[in-house]
């Protein structure tokens, strides 16, 4: 017969070979986020400038579209040129940018099935409060890169094919400066998006063209300041399109055609007006209106 203390210790160690494998069984169980229907998350992939995304717009809005349609969308976030590449080689089921005439070309190669405006605001010219070019609180955009050139003043470029280094390229040749004979030092191009070249432009004491609504979203504004605005050459307008499935038939044509539709539907554009930081507003939405 078994005593009776020997019959516990018995009992004890069968109840902790018990729990080793129920500890064993919970360590190797599947998590549940890996299940098939988390896994098959419904989504597209929008490519899109860096203003829209930098500015903290899509933060606002792409939660709102995905509340109405249950589709996630995911940003690839670059410059206008590099967006429009992505969408090209079918990467991407929408673009989102601001440079109509490269949208328009991206339109006409077939590439898009057909071009949406969607918002507009503006560029506006930043400089160090010094001003060493002497244009501060100035409108003619022109006339302030002219002064820019003549007496070297640093200026920071983006220099990444973006729909703002499109755009001060070609306000510097509305100028009739030409940069490949004209730019020294003074011009620094350095390949990467707003938020670096505005970092950029602070570091050195620079000008530095900026959309405006990435301008009103930055934090790190130190010495800088608006310099020129309010000039009708510094209109900014954004365009949307869903990739073209002839080109490439893998598109979520469907889902990507539904975020062009809710983003000029009145609930879309309400929702882009109503993005605002610190009361100004950064977008302002013109869907309707024929030719932007």
């Amino acid at each position: 017969m078994i005593a009776p203390r020997r019959l516990l210790l018995i009992a004890g160690f069968s109840a902790a070979l018990a729990g080793l494998a129920l500890a064993q069984t919970a360590t190797v169980a599947p998590p549940a986020a890996s299940t098939p229907a988390a896994a098959g998350t419904r989504f597209i992939t929008v490519s899109s400038t860096t203003s829209t995304q930098d500015s903290g717009l899509f933060g606002h809005i792409l939660p709102l579209f995905q509340a109405r349609t249950g589709i996630e969308v995911r940003v690839v976030s670059q410059g206008t040129g590099q967006a429009l590449d992505t969408g090209r080689r079918g990467d991407a089921d929408v673009v989102f940018v601001h440079a109509k005439a490269q949208e328009e070309k991206f339109l006409a190669e077939g590439f898009a099935l057909e071009r949406k405006p969607v918002m507009y605001n503006d560029f506006v010219l930043i400089g160090p409060k010094s001003d060493p070019a002497g244009v501060a609180g100035t409108k003619d955009i022109v006339a302030a890169l002219k002064a820019i050139q003549e007496k070297s003043a640093p200026f920071v470029s983006r220099g990444d094919k973006s729909g703002t280094h499109s755009a001060e390229l070609a306000l510097w040749k509305i100028a009739g400066i030409d940069l490949d004979q004209k730019k020294g030092s003074w011009y620094r191009d350095i390949g990467q998006g707003m938020g670096a070249a505005l970092n950029t432009a602070g570091g050195m004491g620079a000008y530095v063209l900026s959309d405006r609504g990435t301008w009103i979203a930055f934090k790190n504004r130190g010495d800088l300041t608006i310099a020129v605005e309010g000039d009708r050459r510094l209109f900014n307008q954004y365009g949307v399109m869903a990739v073209n499935p002839a080109k490439h038939p893998h598109v979520k044509v469907s889902d990507g055609q539904a975020f062009v539709n809710w983003l000029i539907s009145p609930e879309g554009q309400k929702a882009i007006a109503e993005y605002k930081i610190d009361g100004q507003q950064l977008f302002f939405p013109n869907a309707t209106q024929a030719g932007a």
